[in-house]
């Protein structure tokens, strides 16, 4: 069954803004369907992607340089972030502060707002889109005392997972209210080279993780869709194989010819129904000469790729949606929405070129 994505546009999660009502001015402007909450890591550093989600994570702390790692009192930390979930969780617990994500509580006030004020806007949203740093994203950043990677210590790896679901149900709690239909993205960037030298992780502790979080997830979080960002090239079929992902966020743009590698993969994951989030409009590599429709153009030709290694088109176009190839901190402002207005633009050509008439 289709998910009702089709032809409409989303972000992936960061600004270059410093102002959370700009961005949101920006978001809700370009992606009035499924708008989601801006995070702002130029704003200040708790707002980095491993920092924003960092808080109650055992020997983490914030200092005035970044976030750093302190071994003492390990087992006592554990034992204490243990204690909080235990017994159901305690989920709040597990909230994000204010000063490390001021586009959430940002995100919810402007929500409220339109609900109250606008509620023609209001209605026109279909869903929400929530995101957290992955577990192997976030313990490949962290360097332990020793300077290696905590994503080689099982222990804390096991905790910064746990923690991170939790910290996902968080957010889902904080935007229920609204009765939209909720997605979560959890942003993978370091899965993007798996398999290298560099990755030194097996396909089935991928897996084995991702299996545990989404379970986690769609135990206490009700009927949300669960994706999976990963803006490089890796082995898509480790998220296709993970029974509860909806949805693979991949960048269309320059990689669209490695997703095709895996069509056996993708022939399962759309006969049960879930969703490809094409990356399609470039962030590093925007510039003036890209126009909706030789992106439109990209996108056809990928739908035919794949149709020709035997995939229903039918269903890969009815769950199909769009997003920048991904985040957009880095950039400055104005490009920021050079790239947001062309995705809305696709978008339209995406609704009018494949169903022969624009749709609201």
């Amino acid at each position: 069954m289709p998910l009702g994505l089709q032809g409409l546009a989303t972000g992936i999660g960061s600004l270059p803004h410093k102002n959370a009502d700009e961005a949101l001015d920006l978001i809700f402007s370009c992606c009035p369907q499924i708008p989601f909450w801006p995070q702002l890591p130029k704003r200040n550093v708790r707002e980095g992607m491993v920092a924003q989600f960092s808080e109650g994570l055992p020997c983490l702390e914030m200092t005035g340089n970044g976030l750093v790692f302190n071994p003492e009192d390990r087992d006592k930390k554990l034992q204490e972030f243990y204690s909080h979930i235990i017994d159901g969780g305690d989920i709040d617990y597990f909230r994000i502060s204010p000063d490390y994500a001021q586009g959430l509580y940002a995100f919810k006030k402007r929500l409220q707002s339109l609900k109250e004020s606008k509620p023609s806007d209001f209605a026109r949203i279909k869903h929400l889109k929530l995101h957290i740093t992955g577990p192997f994203t976030c313990a490949a950043s962290i360097k332990d005392e020793k300077g290696m990677a905590v994503l080689h210590d099982s222990v804390l790896m096991q905790a910064i997972s746990e923690g991170l679901a939790l910290r996902m149900l968080w957010q889902i709690r904080q935007f229920e209210e609204f009765g939209k239909k909720i997605i979560v993205f959890i942003d993978e960037p370091y899965l993007g080279c798996f398999g290298s030298a560099y990755t030194p992780i097996n396909r089935e502790d991928v897996v084995r993780v991702f299996s545990e979080l989404t379970n986690k997830l769609r135990s206490q979080g009700g009927t949300m869709l669960i994706g999976v960002h990963c803006c490089g090239n890796t082995d898509w079929s480790i998220f296709t194989d993970v029974r509860l992902i909806n949805i693979i966020s991949f960048d269309a743009f320059a990689f669209l010819d490695r997703l095709l590698l895996y069509a056996d993969d993708l022939k399962e994951f759309f006969t049960q129904g879930r969703a490809l989030c094409w990356g399609i409009v470039p962030t590093q590599e925007f510039d003036a000469t890209q126009t909706a429709q030789n992106l439109l153009q990209r996108i056809e030709q990928g739908i035919a790729a794949l149709a020709k290694k035997g995939l229903d088109r039918q269903k890969v176009l009815e769950n199909l949606f769009i997003s920048p190839s991904c985040g957009l901190g880095t950039l400055d402002i104005a490009k920021s929405a050079a790239v947001f207005k062309l995705l809305g633009e696709t978008a339209s050509a995406i609704r009018q070129g494949f169903s022969g008439s624009p749709q609201k």
